[in-house]
């Protein structure tokens, strides 16, 4: 049994086929799923996919890219809504940030306060944090200690093998693994798992992005968390249904009272 943390389902790429791609990934063992905010406009999407389908669930968030669109009344009006289970993703990511330095640096506060929003957010509503980090590791590791985000911990979404965000495991969080552990220039993330605390480790896709081997360049989808689940057993010499158990246990712990 698999639960795919992040699964953009609400994503435009699936609405031709997503009923057949939620039986796929039935079929395939997935007990459940969970659509992460990203941009508002896409809200009401995802809450009409988790509200059609026992096993599907939503978070509210907006993306460090979407932050131009960054309304907290907005979340706070789908923050309690029965299958809302987490906020984010939420986060840093300087990866296309702009040349000027001034800009650049304009840029990053924006981020860094609609990422310290999020967070409240969360705490307030005592809800798990889906975080999205990329490039941004030093300055995302010293807003969630800051901020006190370990009171409700959460999940480090696509984790990115930074040393530094290992120490998180002590704060109550997670490390969501997805398709690229299967990448063959994924070097650091199979050198770094197994220092993961095996109690903190998750599955997960993003698809549509992010497709594992031998699917790359084709869209993700979450029937794919079984070639994830079948890597990670590999890099750390456990059988796949033992890995799979004790991520399901991982899940359920973070996701109090679902799945």
């Amino acid at each position: 049994m698999i639960v795919d943390t992040h699964c953009h389902l609400n994503d435009k790429r699936f609405e031709e086929d997503l009923e057949e791609v939620i039986a796929r990934a039935h079929d395939a063992g997935v007990v459940g799923m969970i659509i992460p905010g990203a941009d508002p406009a896409e809200l009401p999407r995802a809450i009409e996919i988790a509200e059609a389908h026992e096993d599907i669930y939503f978070a509210v968030g907006v993306h460090p890219y979407d932050k131009a669109a960054f309304d907290i009344d907005y979340l706070k009006q789908h923050i309690t809504h029965p299958k809302c289970i987490a906020v984010g993703e939420c986060g840093l990511d300087y990866f296309r940030l702009p040349d000027d330095a001034e800009a650049k640096e304009a840029d990053k506060e924006a981020q860094k306060a609609i990422f310290r929003a999020q967070i409240d957010l969360a705490k307030a509503y005592r809800k798990p944090l889906i975080v999205h980090i990329r490039e941004a590791s030093q300055d995302s590791l010293e807003i969630l200690k800051n901020e006190h985000a370990g009171e409700v911990g959460g999940i480090l979404h696509c984790y990115n093998a930074s040393p530094i965000l290992l120490e998180l495991a002590d704060a109550g969080f997670y490390y969501g693994i997805g398709g690229v552990v299967t990448f063959k220039n994924a070097k650091k993330l199979v050198e770094i798992l197994p220092k993961i605390p095996k109690e903190r480790l998750l599955i997960e896709t993003d698809a549509p992005y992010l497709t594992p081997h031998p699917h790359r360049g084709e869209r993700n989808e979450p029937f794919y968390t079984t070639l994830v689940a079948a890597k990670m057993a590999e890099i750390l010499q456990m059988p796949q249904n033992e890995l799979e158990a004790l991520v399901m246990e991982n899940t359920r712990r973070i996701f109090k009272g679902y799945f």
